[in-house]
C-alpha cells in the first residue's frame, strides 16, 4: 500500500493519552490532562440548552453566527480596547486547535518557517510542516521561563513566515511580559513576519497579572491572528467553540481555509458562547480567583511533601522539580512512577519538547490543579504516604 502522510503517521502516540491511560490502569489520580472537573457555568449551559430546542438547528453562517461575532467584537473592545469588525474580522470555529490550524495553513507555504517557542503545545509543530513550512525552535529557561533576547533574534530570518505565541503559556504557567513582547514585536516588523497568538487562557491569570494581546501593541494589529476559546474560558473543553480575530487584509484567507477545515460549529453553542462573553467582569474575576486558589492549594502542598514549584502566573498548571525526592530517574520515568505506584497522574515536561531539541529539563513535572478540592487533597494525599514510605 502507498505511505500515508509521515507528518501524521509518524507521530507518536501523545503523552496525555499514554499517561491517561496508564492512570485508568491503575485507579490513578490523573492531574495529567488539562480539563477541568467542574460542568461549567449555569448561565451558559441553560443558553446553549434553551437554543437547541429553540433552533435553529442548521448550518449557521461559516464564519460564525453574527451573534457571537458581535460578542468576540465586544469582547475585545470591553477587555483590550481593540476595535473589531465582527463582520469583517471575527472567524468562529470548532475549538482553539482548529483555529491554529486554520491560521497555519492559510500563511504558510513550503519553504517558509515558523518560529515556535519550546516547551510548546504537542499540535505546533505537526501543524506548520503538514503545510509544508518548516519549524524553528527557540527555547524557554527555568525556572522563570525567560527568553535569551540573542537566540530569539537568530532564529528569524528572510524566511521567516510567523511566530506561534502562547501566552499564557502552557505548560509553563507564564505570562509574557510588556518587555517581551516589546522585543518580538520589533522582530515582526524587521522581518516582515505575522504572528499566531494562542491566547485560549487569557482570563486565567494569577497574582495580580493581566494578560496583555500582543496585537495591542503599535503596528500588529495587521501581523496577529489571536485564538481565543471558550473551552478555557468556561469551562466547556467538550464544545470545541474557538474564535480568530484577524485584520480584515488576512480574514479572507482565514475563513477559506475553516471553510475547508469544519465550515462551522453548533449554533446553539455559538449562541451560549456569545451569552457567556456578554457576562458581568464579576464571572470572569471569580474565574480566575478560583483558580489562583487551586493552585495555591496544590503548590503548597507539593512544597511540603518535598517537590520544589516553579512560579506560575497563569493557565491550569504548575511545574514541580522532583530532584530532592528522586534523584534518579528522569521525568518520563518519574510520572510513570508515580502515577502506579502512587496512584497519582502527572506529565513529563519533556513531553513539550522536540526529541532533538538540546537542553531539555528531564526533572519536572507538570501537575494540573482546575479539579475538585476534594481530588487536589487526595493527590497529595497519596503523594504524601508514598514519598514518606520511601
Amino acid at each position: 500500500m502507498k505511505p500515508a502522510n509521515p507528518v501524521f503517521a509518524e507521530l507518536p502516540t501523545t503523552i496525555f493519552t499514554i499517561m491517561s491511560a496508564l492512570a485508568r490502569e491503575h485507579d490513578a489520580v490523573n492531574l495529567g490532562q488539562g480539563f477541568p472537573d467542574s460542568n461549567g457555568p449555569d448561565h451558559v449551559r441553560a443558553a446553549a440548552a434553551e437554543a437547541i430546542i429553540s433552533g435553529p438547528n442548521q448550518y449557521p453562517p461559516s464564519m460564525g453566527t453574527p451573534e457571537l461575532r458581535l460578542a468576540v467584537a465586544q469582547h475585545n473592545r470591553r477587555f483590550y480596547g481593540l476595535d473589531v469588525d465582527p463582520d469583517r474580522e471575527v472567524i468562529v470555529t470548532s475549538g482553539a486547535t482548529e483555529a491554529l490550524a486554520d491560521c497555519l495553513l492559510a500563511l504558510l507555504r513550503p519553504g517558509d518557517e515558523a518560529v515556535i517557542v519550546e516547551p510548546a503545545y504537542d499540535a505546533y509543530a505537526p501543524l506548520v510542516r503538514a503545510a509544508g513550512a518548516a519549524p524553528r525552535y527557540i527555547q524557554l529557561q527555568p525556572p522563570d521561563w525567560s527568553f535569551d533576547v540573542a537566540a530569539l533574534c537568530a532564529a528569524f530570518n528572510s524566511r521567516t513566515k510567523l511566530i506561534i505565541i502562547n501566552s499564557p503559556m502552557n505548560p509553563t504557567g507564564k505570562v509574557f511580559t510588556a518587555q517581551e513582547l516589546s522585543t518580538i514585536a520589533g522582530l515582526l516588523c524587521e522581518h516582515d513576519a505575522f504572528a499566531v497568538c494562542d491566547e485560549v487562557y487569557e482570563h486565567l491569570t494569577f497574582d495580580g497579572r493581566r494578560h496583555a494581546p500582543l496585537m495591542t501593541l503599535p503596528g500588529m494589529r495587521e501581523r496577529c491572528l489571536r485564538i481565543g476559546s471558550a473551552g478555557k474560558t468556561f469551562s466547556l473543553t467538550g464544545w470545541k467553540i474557538g474564535y480568530v480575530t484577524v485584520d480584515r487584509s488576512l480574514a479572507d484567507v482565514i475563513a477559506k481555509t475553516h471553510q475547508f477545515v469544519t465550515f462551522t460549529s453548533a449554533p446553539a453553542l455559538q449562541h451560549a458562547v456569545a451569552v457567556g462573553l456578554r457576562s458581568e467582569d464579576e464571572y470572569f474575576l471569580n474565574l480566575a480567583g478560583e483558580l489562583e486558589r487551586k493552585r495555591d492549594r496544590l503548590a503548597t502542598g507539593l512544597e511540603r511533601i518535598g517537590f520544589r514549584v516553579l512560579p506560575c502566573h497563569g493557565t491550569y498548571f504548575v511545574n514541580a522539580d522532583f530532584s530532592a525526592l528522586d534523584p534518579v530517574s528522569d521525568d518520563l520515568d518519574f510520572c510513570r512512577k508515580i502515577t502506579v505506584d502512587a496512584r497519582v497522574a502527572a506529565i513529563p515536561v519533556s513531553a513539550f519538547y522536540q526529541k532533538d531539541s538540546a537542553n531539555i529539563p528531564r526533572r519536572l513535572a507538570r501537575f494540573c490543579f482546575c479539579k475538585e478540592d476534594s481530588l487536589l487533597e487526595e493527590a497529595l494525599r497519596r503523594l504524601g504516604r508514598f514519598f514518606k514510605a520511601e
